[in-house]
């Protein structure tokens, strides 16, 4: 069956969370993204392994675990970051809304926008910013929180990029509590990494990114909610938002 789903592009990630939604009361049918890895990348063999890979958005040939010692990681670069292994189980299960992925995609020019995506829902919203420096990034971040309803603010899972190295002023704005990823491991934030691919439709590399108003990204964002997903069982990102609680931007 994770071969299956492999074979339809999935994510690790997204089989994983289909197989909790599918399954519900049926605890032998869990199986954690990181064991899916493990299970490709030392398990797997010959033919299929090469096959399975070919699948991964990444094509990596060798991963890293989470258990990796983080003493080499660069956390000194960003002052008191959270690490990813700390995250709550709530988060990793998406037993509850308000927790978000979030990333920089970058453009021609150093431009770049922001892009978050909700974890239960698969919601996105875009940000524009002025800037990668982390005053502006962590400013603009603050803004577009702020105008979410408490529910949907509980934690923001990030990577090591030194954009968010002001993340405990954004923690203090918003309430949102960031956890940073595992250097150079974009697949522990498998669904914005996704989603950031579905983007580039509307967001090409090497383009101006600052072109962009929020309005316009605004309208992009509202494309992909608005799209049915297999995942959601064809429901779509925004009207999965709606179920637990409104949303009010």
């Amino acid at each position: 069956m994770v071969a299956a789903k492999l074979g339809e592009d999935w994510s690790p990630e997204q089989v994983s969370g289909w197989l909790v939604r599918e399954y519900p009361d049926d605890e032998a049918m869990r199986v954690s993204a990181e064991t899916i890895y493990r299970s490709l990348f030392i398990q797997a063999r010959g033919v299929l392994k090469g096959e399975l890979i070919s699948h991964l958005r990444s094509n990596r040939t060798m991963r890293r675990a989470k258990s990796a010692d983080t003493a080499r990681q660069g956390r000194r670069q960003i002052v008191d970051a959270v690490s990813i292994a700390d995250r709550p189980a709530e988060v990793e299960d998406r037993a509850v809304p308000g927790h978000w992925e979030g990333d920089l995609i970058a453009g021609r020019n150093n431009t770049h926008v922001a892009t978050l995506v909700e974890r239960q829902s698969r919601f996105v919203m875009l940000v524009k910013v002025d800037g990668k420096d982390t005053e502006t990034v962590v400013d603009a971040l603050s803004r577009q929180f702020g105008q979410l309803p408490m529910q949907l603010r509980t934690s923001l899972t990030w990577d090591r990029g030194t954009e968010l190295a002001g993340h405990s002023r954004f923690t203090v704005a918003t309430d949102v509590k960031v956890y940073f990823c595992d250097p150079r491991s974009p697949w522990q934030r498998g669904l914005n990494e996704n989603t950031n691919g579905l983007l580039r439709q509307y967001l090409p590399k090497g383009s101006d990114l600052s072109r962009h108003s929020q309005e316009e990204l605004d309208v992009i964002a509202a494309k992909l909610n608005s799209r049915p997903r297999k995942i959601l069982g064809f429901r779509t990102p925004a009207t999965r938002l709606e179920e637990p609680v409104a949303l009010t931007v």
